[in-house]
């Protein structure tokens, strides 16, 4: 058992990252960091700010760590000169955010009072607010590089005089100067509306529960457990891999950080299981990706989603369950075919240290039930994320009094004392630095595609180049999200993808139940003459019915505007629901996929720096991996897996998983043991069988023909091992 005795500000000062010539104000952004912390804790529970109060507290604090912590001076940082300009800029960033709050009621006086004139700032509202726009502009800088900046500039151009230079759908009248500053500060889609308010309410707090995690010894047990499970199969480290990352993503909300935290262990493991080392980085960076997509906390993106389309947190959660298993198992299978072809990951001993099992198991698996019982009970995210933090110190509390009762010396019990606590705290801040940054400056463009309706016409064209296809229209937001994502975090990438294309992708959703409407014909006036605002000759065919072809050439030729209008009527709201939650889960996997598709592929990359294998090559091994990401918003779009009960779920998730096997051998040309050109006909047979949506029979001959393919394979690396050994 270790006690908590010693003082570990040292390892919050490198989390913080000051100067270190900065002794003084290094220990005061440390108390700063905690107090803001608690602030979090505190205004989710207790307090009652308004709206705009708490969420211009939020990037006033977040923008002054950022100013300091992340200096622009480089080697200068070290000066005291640089450090004294950081921190005042992030002071001056901080008072003008809190002045923005503090100034809404004299700035709404001033402009009734003098109605047609525009909106009333004083010098002080103009300098405030152009501070926060440049402030927004250089910190997403800082966090995420340029095209943040880049597209804030774009989008505030476009609302300022460029949407009138455009032609087509694309082209936007212009707004006064003042409009446009008092929409990106005051609007529900601004700086400090809709993004911001997810942040602080949602995302902030589940970062500093992941702190609590790991400063308990919580990530320990995820490893230890990865290895009772996994540690004795046949390439059983890259399993450990699989599993450990699928626990880890719970905690952390980073594909990046979920490979450098277990892909120091893991890697090492799956090299000296005598996996390739690109193919090592490659199953780690592909595994922590699918952390994000596992419930509870599904990174930032779940926050998001319930935000945007009002549909209940617990609900997104529970039908994201089997994608997530589908995802790892789908990782599990090319582990295991490579193991065979390569004859790598022959059995070795993992040694589980049982202390860190003992331990670690109270505090991950306590504080984790208490937040699912929580957020299945109906309460907010917020509230339960509040309660699981007191579950994890409760819970250490209680590891390391059963350690001094049982006097086990095995038991590594972390009791989280004052100094602990404060270290989890600081780290969870440090972690939400870059989400509450980028949250606020999405915000400004998030306010010019609502003000412009730019995002109806993206909507419109995605509508346009996919002529109804759906497996279209998500190839081109797949494409869409991967050049976002060169660029951008996957939540950010995920926020604007959603913003531009889910309308378009749901909309293409309800067309299919209206085309089928109209190829038995509408004779309810009131619904047929909604057609009457087309100008087409098929319109006249409404009510007797036509075909298939002709009601999707209908559909295709009814102006945007007019099919938003349609579809409420002639679809169930319920439905448009669920097209809906359908289409952003859609979006939110394909939008992960820059983590392990080349050319930028930062998840795979780190991965590559700890497994010492070749960048782009460990990149394509993640991408060939990870192909999950790309089956299952598949089965999202043509199968009831979010739509359907829960025997229906179950079928399609069980026979996909013969799909998922079927396309994972054909792509390695190997399943357990070598594949011939006779065995392909069975793959395909069996992959298509596995995957056909709700239809006993040709899942059962599917299921069926990869099992086949699975014994003929078996016996094929058997006869092969006998020849080996008898030459």
């Amino acid at each position: 058992m270790t006690q908590d005795t010693e003082i570990v500000g040292s390892s919050r000062e490198r989390l913080l990252d000051i100067p270190s010539n900065g002794w003084g104000v290094r220990h005061l952004m440390l108390i700063f960091a905690l107090g803001f912390a608690i602030w979090h804790v505190l205004t989710n529970v207790y307090l009652t700010e308004p709206g705009l109060w708490q969420n211009a507290i939020h990037f006033a604090g977040f923008a002054f760590l950022a100013s300091v912590i992340l200096s622009p001076w480089g080697k200068r940082s070290n000066q005291t000169w640089a450090l004294a300009v950081d921190v005042v800029y992030g002071l001056a960033v901080a008072s003008a955010a809190l002045w923005v709050a503090y100034a809404e009621s004299g700035l709404y006086e001033r402009s009734l009072a003098v109605t047609g004139q525009g909106w009333q700032f004083t010098v002080v509202d103009w300098a405030a607010g152009l501070l926060l726009i440049f402030a927004c502009i250089d910190l997403s800088r800082r966090v995420a590089g340029w095209v943040i900046p880049i597209l804030i500039l774009l989008s505030l151009s476009y609302i300022l005089f460029l949407g009138t230079m455009l032609p087509g759908v694309f082209r936007a009248a212009s707004l006064p100067l003042d409009d446009v500053l008092f929409r990106t500060l005051y609007n529900d889609e601004g700086m400090f509306g809709i993004l911001a308010q997810i942040s602080v309410t949602n995302i902030t707090l589940f970062m500093i529960f992941g702190g609590f995690l790991v400063v308990s010894g919580a990530s320990n047990f995820v490893i230890e457990v990865s290895k009772v499970v996994a540690g004795r199969i046949k390439g059983g480290a890259a399993f450990v891999a699989v599993i450990s990352s699928a626990l880890t993503g719970t905690i952390s909300g980073s594909a990046i950080a979920n490979t450098a935290s277990t892909g120091v262990i893991t890697i090492p493991l799956m090299k000296a299981n005598g996996f390739r080392p690109q193919f090592a980085g490659g199953v780690e960076a592909a595994a922590s990706t699918g952390g994000q997509l596992m419930p509870p906390i599904m990174g930032a993106g779940a926050f998001v989603m319930a935000s945007y389309t009002s549909i209940p947190y617990g609900t997104i959660v529970a039908v994201s369950i089997v994608p997530a298993i589908l995802y790892f198992l789908s990782v599990a299978f090319i582990v295991r075919i490579e193991a065979i072809k390569h004859d790598a990951g022959a059995e070795m001993d993992l040694t589980v240290d049982r202390g860190k099992l003992i331990s670690g198991g109270l505090v991950f698996v306590i504080p984790l039930t208490v937040m699912i019982w929580l957020l299945l009970s109906g309460v907010t995210p917020a509230y339960a994320a509040c309660w699981a933090i007191a579950a994890v110190i409760l819970s250490s509390w209680a590891t390391s009094a059963l350690a001094r009762f049982s006097k086990n010396s095995r038991i590594e019990a972390i009791e989280m004392g004052p100094s602990r606590i404060s270290e989890a705290l600081t780290r969870g801040i440090r972690s939400a630095v870059m989400t509450a940054i980028l949250l606020t400056a999405i915000g400004i463009m998030n306010n010019a595609i609502v003000t412009s309706g730019v995002g109806n016409g993206f909507s419109l064209m995605i509508a346009q180049w996919s002529q109804g296809s759906m497996a279209l229209a998500i190839l081109l937001i797949a494409l869409a999200s991967l050049v976002l994502g060169m660029g951008l975090p996957v939540t950010a990438a995920y926020i604007i993808l959603a913003i531009l294309t889910a309308p378009a992708l749901a909309g293409i959703m309800a067309d299919g139940l209206i085309v089928e409407q109209l190829m038995t014909g509408i004779t309810d006036p009131a619904k047929s003459g909604l057609f009457f605002l087309v100008d087409h000759p098929l319109v006249a065919q409404v009510a007797t019915g036509m075909t298939n072809a002709e009601a999707w050439e209908l559909m295709r030729n009814i102006p945007f505007e007019i099919a938003v209008t349609i579809r409420p009527v002639l679809v169930d709201p319920v439905l448009q629901t669920t097209y809906l939650l359908t289409a952003h889960l859609i979006i939110f996997w394909l939008s992960q996929d820059s983590n392990v598709t080349p050319p930028v592929c930062l998840a795979a990359f780190a991965a590559a720096g700890i497994a010492g294998s070749r960048p782009m090559a460990t990149g394509f091994e993640s991408w060939k991996i990870a192909k999950g990401l790309y089956v299952v918003p598949l089965l999202f779009a043509y199968t009831p897996l979010i739509s359907g009960d829960l025997a229906q779920v179950l079928q399609i998730g069980f026979f996909s998983l013969f799909g998922i096997y079927a396309t994972y051998a054909v792509i390695q040309w190997h399943a357990e043991g070598p594949i011939g050109v006779f065995t392909l006909p069975l793959l395909i047979i069996g992959g298509i069988g596995a995957y056909w949506p709700l239809a006993w029979i040709p899942n059962i001959v599917g299921a069926a023909a990869v099992i086949a393919v699975i014994v003929f394979s078996t016996r094929a690396r058997s006869r092969k091992a006998q020849v080996g050994h008898t030459a």
